[in-house]
């Protein structure tokens, strides 16, 4: 357990300390957001509509942004090399920098929403569904990330390529995402897709970090 908290303050010390990344994050989640009311116009009961898309798909994109960081820094300074020898597993590595990655790329665009919520027009219950779904739905997006990045970590301009390996992954979460803040059919069905995204991301929570530990592993050999 020492060891798990050791990567975990490590991560969470490096991302804080370098150089404004947190803050990149948040204000490329508030401007993807709020460059859509230019691009369709100031309606706004149609910006309340699909508010809920533009909220989910700006989180994704703005949490593909700290993929690169995950490993490869770690790859290059030797620090990886140090983590496969330690006495503790690669998963629990992994699974030490998907929490970090969660707490400091997801989290504080969570904290960010409100701004997004008032420039989209969006109500209360809204607003407040949309903030459970990012909490219930995000994990997932953290995980997926991870493996996209162990398995592109050993390979040149992998920052690049990871988005698109894991983009098919992320659909379920965006969709049901979407669907747990603006349902079609009623109140059963938000319930349902929260209980989806709920599962999403215990589901990925539990098997990433074995298997971004294996192709780190592969990728190294």
């Amino acid at each position: 357990m020492s060891g798990f908290l050791g990567v975990l303050r490590r991560d969470l010390r490096l991302s804080f300390s370098g150089g404004g990344e947190v803050l990149t994050l948040v204000l490329f989640f508030i401007i993807v957001g709020a460059i859509v009311p230019f691009a369709i116009g100031p309606d706004r009961a149609l910006l309340a509509s699909i508010a809920p898309g533009i909220i989910w798909i700006a989180a994704f994109l703005a949490m593909l942004l700290g993929l690169d960081r995950l490993f490869r820094p770690d790859r290059d300074d030797g620090t990886l090399a140090l983590y496969r020898m330690a006495d503790m597993s690669m998963a629990g590595v992994v699974a030490a920098k998907v929490i970090a990655h969660w707490l400091t790329a997801a989290l504080p665009l969570i904290l960010a929403s409100p701004f997004l919520a008032m420039i989209l027009a969006m109500d209360g219950p809204t607003f407040w569904r949309t903030v459970l779904s990012l909490l219930l739905g995000t994990p997932a997006l953290a995980a997926f990330g991870a493996f996209g990045a162990a398995i592109t970590v050993a390979i040149r301009r992998g920052g690049l390529l990871a988005p698109i390996l894991i983009a098919p992954l992320c659909v379920p979460v965006l969709i049901f995402g979407v669907g747990a803040i603006a349902p079609l059919g009623g109140p059963d069905q938000a319930s349902s897709a929260m209980l989806f995204l709920a599962a999403l991301s215990l589901m990925s929570l539990a098997l990433s970090p074995f298997a971004a530990a294996l192709a780190i592993d592969w990728g190294e050999e």
